[in-house]
């Protein structure tokens, strides 16, 4: 009990009478107190004045930094993909190249329309009907619809449809029907479409036609 009352002596006394001295002057532990109560306000001080930015710069450059990561991630997949893709271009440009080559032009549909006919007659079918439609233009193309009636027989009508496939240019048989007529006499209904390569003029017509019902 002595020794705290002594201690609570010590204690007063080292705060007794600090009005006018300067603080170098104080006992010891105002001085110690003065000293951690500085250090405590310029840590406040400093945290809210400068570190607390700082770390939010530091914050917002990782952002910055993950954000660039996956951008880069990102490319080098968009990288890798560019080499599939170029060659799937160079499949699709064969491709189109190829087909392009079975499209008769304009001057070559009269042709086309002739093999039909001789191929049907070649198998030994009469023709009842063959009657060239209206051409469908279409972008980069046109397509011609021909009506067909054909009478023979089963034998003679299938390989008139061989021979058709075999043609070197694209026709498909569209609504293919067979009936049997007179005399037990198979009659072949068909639509054969064949198709063309649009020349220069018409390409930019369609190219005009389009803009014009954009606007």
């Amino acid at each position: 009990m002595a020794n705290f009352n002594e201690l609570s002596e010590l204690a007063n006394s080292q705060f007794r009478d600090l009005n006018g001295l300067h603080p170098g002057l104080w006992p010891l532990i105002p001085r110690v107190l003065l000293a951690l109560g500085l250090v405590i306000f310029l840590i406040f001080v400093g945290w809210f004045g400068y570190w607390d930015g700082q770390l939010e710069d530091i914050d917002k450059g990782q952002q910055e930094e993950q954000k660039l990561k996956d951008a880069y991630k990102q490319k080098i997949q968009q990288s890798i993909s560019l080499e599939a893709l170029k060659e799937q271009r160079k499949l699709v440009l064969q491709y189109v190249a190829a087909m392009e080559k079975q499209l008769p032009s304009k001057a070559e549909m009269d042709a086309l329309v002739s093999d039909i006919n001789q191929a049907a007659i070649g198998k030994g079918l009469q023709i009842d009907v063959f009657k060239p439609g209206q051409p469908t233009v279409k972008d980069y193309y046109a397509e011609l619809p021909i009506d067909i009636k054909l009478l023979g027989n089963y034998h003679e009508m299938g390989e008139f449809v061989s021979d058709i496939a075999k043609l070197p240019r694209i026709i498909t048989l569209n609504n293919l029907a067979i009936s049997t007529g007179k005399d037990n006499v198979l009659v072949l209904d068909v639509v054969a479409k064949t198709f063309r390569y649009l020349d220069p003029e018409e390409v930019s017509n369609q190219a005009a036609l389009k803009k014009g019902a954009k606007k």
